[in-house]
């Protein structure tokens, strides 16, 4: 399988390069490094340095001919989405559209997508499943929305195929403090040097985090299973903030402060999916519990 890997340098794209390439697969990333890391790239990878909105992108794809487009490439942060919504419409919207006029160029079999529960807004509901309603409450949860109707329109107008993957919180070893699983990343970092852990509000706020590894599987199954589906990557277990600092403190051995701050407005109080239609669809389950995926962390961080 010849492979493109958009935002490939970044906290997932570069996980997944890694998998597809120990697979024997041909792996191209396209990333314009704004938030990848060139040392998060497997150097037998192809690298082209391009932003997706950039006119010459289409040319690019048409050149490399991949079967299949793994599109990561994103702006992640909701609190810069707010501040500034038309870049985050600019990457998000703009940016797939123009990778999907490419891929129908390039005659691209398949488009896996890295979309994200933010989607869904405030949950009408628990555990949330496909069926629930978009009522976003971000430019960034409008952006992912709206780039999902896109692909979605672009199968029905050219054939294009097609997996979504709505992504829990994700967490794991290169992860930047940006994005919705960014609090594992922060408390980490806080951890190793011993600093206090900050909460926010109670900390019985709950979410779903998700490990790295079993992200990458979820990408590795889309790529074959049975196309046209939008689907939760997730564990189905909602975990505290508090539960989640406790969890860290005990695996890293390590004893800090913890510090309870007000409340931020426009955070969701409980946030947990199912991965039911994921493994109906896919045949894919989570295998990491999250005190697992936390030790697994911290040896291959270790071991960087």
């Amino acid at each position: 399988m010849k492979a493109l890997v958009i935002g490939g340098a970044g906290f997932i794209g570069s996980h997944l390069v890694d998998a597809l390439l120990e697979q024997g697969e041909e792996v191209h990333v396209v990333d314009d490094l704004s938030t990848g890391k060139l040392e998060n790239l497997n150097p037998a990878a192809s690298f082209y340095k391009m932003d997706i909105c950039d006119s010459g992108f289409g040319d690019l794809i048409c050149s490399i001919r991949p079967e299949v487009v793994f599109h990561l490439a994103a702006q992640v942060s909701v609190p810069r989405s707010v501040h500034n919504p038309y870049e985050d419409a600019r990457v998000n919207v703009l940016g797939t559209v123009n990778l999907l006029d490419a891929c129908v160029k390039a005659g691209v079999k398949r488009v896996v997508f890295s979309s994200s529960a933010a989607v869904y807004g405030m949950p009408q509901y628990l555990t949330i499943n496909e069926a629930h309603p978009l009522h976003t409450i971000s430019p960034y949860g409008a952006s992912k929305a709206a780039a999902e109707e896109y692909i979605r329109l672009y199968q029905r107008m050219y054939g294009i195929n097609y997996i979504i993957l709505r992504y829990a919180n994700v967490y794991g070893p290169r992860q930047d403090a940006e994005g919705e699983g960014g609090v594992v990343s922060i408390f980490d970092r806080r951890l190793a040097s011993r600093d206090a852990l900050t909460i926010f509000g109670s900390g019985e706020q709950t979410r779903d985090f998700v490990y790295i590894k079993d992200i990458v599987r979820a990408n590795l199954a889309a790529a074959s299973c049975s196309p046209n589906h939008t689907v939760n990557v997730s564990t189905g277990e909602a975990t505290s903030i508090n539960e989640l600092a406790q969890t860290m403190i005990s695996t890293t051995n390590t004893s800090v402060e913890i510090i309870h701050q007000p409340e931020r407005q426009g955070d969701i109080q409980h946030s947990v999916l199912s991965p039911q239609l994921a493994l109906e669809v896919m045949g894919w389950k989570p295998i990491y519990k999250l005190k697992d995926g936390l030790k697994d962390m911290l040896l291959n961080r270790s071991g960087e």
